[in-house]
């Protein structure tokens, strides 16, 4: 309830909460929007599915529960490959294979699956091979060096099956 002093502070707290009331209902219309994007759906669904999936197969190999494989990256399958894969196949099927919007997402997917599979394998590889080096370091002049991540790449099987996660559930949502 608004408590106001004089005319002047009544229409002011008015108009106050009149565009409180006008935020609320544009959020609430545009989450509403998003819960109808299906390209958008289906990039979520297959994150969240093939993460839940390496936290499985993380969880069984390791015999304890680590939420963090949920969030990192690497592993299989690929969750980034999933992801592109899901919202181009969506976009496709929604806007067309013929559109402007599917060439982009296209394009895109392209570069994220490169990436995982080339560039972020390399770097996994070269993070090995320096924490090698460190170790030595440590080992032989007592230095304290923190480990770098390893796992930050995918094999082209994880990839692979990334790439037809995404596939399946971007045709499954639409």
């Amino acid at each position: 309830m608004l408590r106001v002093r004089s005319s002047v502070d009544k229409s002011t707290a008015l108009r106050r909460q009149g565009s409180e009331v006008r935020i609320l209902s544009d959020t609430i219309i545009m989450v509403g929007i998003n819960l109808y994007n299906q390209p958008l759906i289906a990039a979520v669904i297959s994150w969240i599915i093939t993460q839940s999936i390496k936290v499985i197969i993380d969880t069984w190999k390791t015999k304890r529960f680590d939420f963090k494989h949920f969030i990192s990256s690497g592993g299989f399958p690929s969750s980034h490959c999933a992801a592109v894969s899901a919202l181009t196949v969506s976009i496709g099927i929604h806007y067309g294979f013929d559109s402007g919007l599917f060439a982009i997402s296209l394009v895109f997917a392209l570069i994220v699956i490169f990436d995982a599979q080339g560039v972020r394998q390399a770097t996994g590889k070269q993070a090995e091979v320096l924490n090698i080096i460190t170790k030595e370091l440590y080992i032989k002049r007592g230095l304290k060096i923190t480990r770098l991540k390893e796992l930050l790449g995918h094999t082209p099987l994880e990839v692979f099956m990334g790439i037809i996660f995404g596939i399946v559930i971007g045709i499954l949502v639409n």
